[in-house]
């Protein structure tokens, strides 16, 4: 249970620590007081959102820590271990703080937890049953959910959507292998062409560079020739060509080194040049017996160079991209001769998918079945305690013509809510105060189903009051002899019921608005149900009805709640 919630800087409050106890504790006050502002700090706790703005003005930091016990919960103690978080004598401490710049921290006794782990633990601990739950009622995805819940179910209504998910792949991909053959088949004669007359091109990478090279030289080959010729008689063809005067010149080298051994040097240079030039001369004669003269030739290379370049023109400019179209158009030909044998598999995993669907509903249908009926019977239950004698309340189950990804049927609400009349959609019948308790008595008995040990509702009373809000505060009373129940009120009747009474008052302190707590015992609780009732609490007739409701409960002295 909550033993003790510790608020420092939040909003208007700058410091309090509020203490719970088992049973009922209620929480009054005027409206804007700051009620809400310890629900919301509360609900910070189970991981829930906070900014920067929830800084008291003129702080740097805010900070809510919240003390449960839980010496004896299973769930609670193997959600701490789960995370590697011990919990001495049972108890556990959730702290949550946020920097006036938004940086947001949180612990979970002393160890440092990021929001997801706190909210997982806090889950386990306490839920929150906000001033809006009610109305969710009345969309069909909550009512699904509630029901799924309290059947055991979502295990089931997770694996019926995952198999839905893979029906949906299965469909989407079959859908797009019949467009792909759709498809080539339509194109099927241009694809064919393209193959075809990439294929039969026998197309080369590098080709085309070699076949420009080649034709230069079979347009030049006049040129060629005579260039070669000039070059072959000036380096070794005549008397006056160059290697035959090299050769004079080695005789005057043996003139020097006679005189001058060291002259040896030069010897090396010349002989390092006379065999470059003969190297160059047999290469230069080389060449010129490659020089064709072949006009036949030249005129097949231009033909292969006219259908290389059509080709590339038509099919992306480069040879890279002509292959490459030739290969993709041949893959779709191939592909559309396997069609047949690819979407009949993916025929086959469809109506797979489409068999673990139906299981999976069938599965998920049965366990809404027999909880719907079980939850008919628990909320109808509840009613007459509720001021609603004679009503009742149906959990149904429609069939849709095939099962979806929530389902095989959708969930509906219905409700009689007098003797007499017909049962009919939650939307369409109960009314404001109504649906509140309907929705209070669902969420006592899942409550009950999870294990939750503290609830909280906020203003559950919406839309209530007289002997209706009387039955409403005794059903909340039997509720908290077996979980710790923190309730907003602003109806005597429920604050009336409470074991444990915190009242929340707004006022200046050195000129700053700031919202104090302070818990209620004896007179001081008097005083504060004739304020609730709408009366003079200073009023004995208002005082009197006040004692009439708090029934006999000994006077004992008021508790302020201690300063941070």
């Amino acid at each position: 249970m909550l033993a003790e919630l510790r608020i420092r800087n939040v909003a208007i409050i700058e410091s309090v620590k509020v203490p719970f106890g088992p049973g009922l504790n209620v929480l009054t006050g005027e409206t804007g007081a700051g009620k809400s502002i310890i629900i919301g700090a509360l609900g910070l706790l189970g991981g829930g959102r906070w900014s920067a703005d929830d800084v008291r003005t003129g702080t740097d930091r805010a900070t809510v820590e919240g003390e449960f016990h839980a010496r004896d919960n299973a769930d609670v103690l193997a959600a701490l271990d789960a995370h590697g978080i011990e919990a001495e004598g049972g108890v556990v401490t959730l702290r949550r703080e946020v920097t006036a710049s938004g940086r947001s921290r949180a612990w979970v006794n002393g160890t440092v937890v990021t929001a997801s782990v706190l909210a997982a633990i806090g889950r386990t601990l306490f839920t929150i049953h906000g001033q809006n739950d009610a109305r969710a009622l009345l969309d069909e995805d909550s009512q699904r959910q509630m029901l799924d819940r309290y059947a055991r179910a979502t295990g089931e209504a997770r694996a019926l959507a995952d198999a839905h998910a893979g029906l949906e792949e299965s469909r989407a991909n079959l859908a797009r292998r019949v467009a792909r053959r759709d498809d080539a088949e339509k194109r099927a004669d241009y694809l064919r062409h393209v193959a075809d007359e990439v294929e039969r091109a026998r197309l080369v990478t590098g080709e085309e560079e070699a076949l420009e090279g080649e034709a230069a030289r079979l347009a030049h080959a006049e040129e060629l020739t005579t260039a070669t010729a000039q070059m072959s008689e000036a380096l070794d063809g005549s008397d006056e060509a160059v290697l035959t005067r090299l050769g004079h010149l080695q005789r005057l080298l043996g003139v020097l080194q006679r005189i001058d051994p060291s002259a040896a040097k030069i010897q090396a240079a010349y002989d390092a040049a006379y065999y470059a030039i003969e190297e160059l001369a047999r290469e230069a004669a080389a060449y010129a017996e490659s020089i064709e003269h072949d006009p036949a030739r030249l005129e097949e290379v231009q033909r292969r160079r006219d259908v290389i370049f059509r080709l590339l023109k038509k099919y992306g400019g480069t040879m890279e991209r002509a292959l490459a179209a030739g290969r993709e158009a041949r893959a779709e030909l191939d592909a559309l001769d396997t069609a047949a044998h690819d979407i009949g598999a993916m025929e086959a995993a469809v109506r797979t998918s489409e068999t673990r669907v139906a299981e999976a509903a069938q599965a998920l249908t049965a366990s809404r079945a027999r909880g719907a009926a079980a939850l008919s019977r628990a909320v109808a239950a509840q009613l007459p305690a509720l001021g609603m004698d004679g009503g009742s309340f149906l959990v149904r189950l429609v069939p849709h013509e095939s099962p979806r990804a929530t389902g095989a049927e959708w969930v509906e609400y219905r409700v009689a809510l007098n003797v007499g009349h017909e049962d009919r959609p939650l939307a369409r019948v109960a009314s404001g105060g109504e649906l509140a308790r309907v929705m209070l008595a669902l969420q006592v008995i899942l409550a009950d189903m999870e294990r939750v040990p503290t609830l909280v509702f906020d203003e559950v009373d919406s839309g209530i009051g007289g002997a209706v809000a009387l039955m409403v505060a005794d059903a909340l009373r039997a509720v908290s002899l077996r979980r710790q129940v923190f309730a907003i009120t602003h109806l005597a009747q429920i604050g009336s019921r409470a074991a444990h009474h915190v009242v929340v008052r707004k006022g200046a302190r050195e000129g700053v608005t700031s919202a104090d707590v302070t818990v209620l015992d004896g007179d001081a609780r008097v005083d504060e149900v004739a304020r609730m009732l709408g009366g003079d609490p200073a009023s004995e007739v208002s005082r009197a009805h006040a004692r009439e409701l708090l029934g006999a409960q000994p006077p004992t002295r008021q508790r302020r709640a201690r300063a941070g």
